[in-house]
């Protein structure tokens, strides 16, 4: 059984998306680690947050015109929409920082957001495979994404904890880098939703 309809590619236009997802994540990670060039990064992640949006139109347009499509094509659906909701979360963070003129991360941020780069480059892995019908492989990348998403959970838990512990004269300063950990957080729940809806395919149509 063919999972994406010949005359489309679906796994051409999903790996895009993912890649776009990688590529503003790594530019996350560099703003994340540098105090410089702050501006030009942002503009770039917006950028790519930019070229999401239009991936993930692209998708749900070729969407709209296919007939048939050979699995439920509310999964299509939801795996296009989620991905785009990673790329507009990790420029969310992006523009807090800008708009909250913060000019370094905190060590906790760096390491959500490089625990977020990981995840991402698992997710095109996982849709490389799945494009290959290597069902196992598709599996076992999920439960990576699971576990990433699980590290993420507790790196965001202690480092709430680590606020309030060590800045407790500075309300400002906790409610500015609480709200940016929440959307790493949340973006890393958007990713383990990635790995859910893959999962439900492969047990679909495997």
């Amino acid at each position: 059984m063919k999972l994406f309809p010949k005359e489309i590619d679906f796994f051409e236009l999903f790996d895009r998306a993912a890649s776009n997802v990688t590529k503003g994540a790594t530019l996350l990670v560099t703003l994340m680690e540098s105090s410089e060039n702050m501006e030009t990064l942002a503009k770039e992640i917006y950028e790519v947050e930019q070229e999401g949006d239009m991936l993930t139109h692209d998708i749900m347009k070729k969407l709209n015109k296919t007939f048939i499509t050979p699995i439920d094509r509310e999964d299509l659906y939801a795996l296009a929409s989620r991905l785009d909701d990673v790329i507009d979360l990790i420029w969310s963070a992006v523009d807090r920082m800008t708009v909250f003129k913060l000019k370094k991360a905190t060590p906790e941020a760096v390491s959500m957001s490089k625990d977020l780069l990981l995840t991402t480059e698992v997710i095109n892995k996982t849709i490389r495979k799945l494009k290959e019908k290597n069902y196992s492989h598709v599996q076992e990348f999920c439960i990576e994404i699971n576990r990433l998403e699980n590290r993420i959970d507790r790196d965001f838990r202690d480092a709430l904890g680590k606020l309030f512990d060590h800045h407790s004269d500075d309300p400002i300063f906790i409610i500015k880098w609480k709200e940016i950990y929440e959307i790493l957080e949340d973006a890393s729940d958007r990713c383990e939703d990635v790995a859910n809806i893959i999962e439900a395919i492969i047990l679909k149509h495997a």
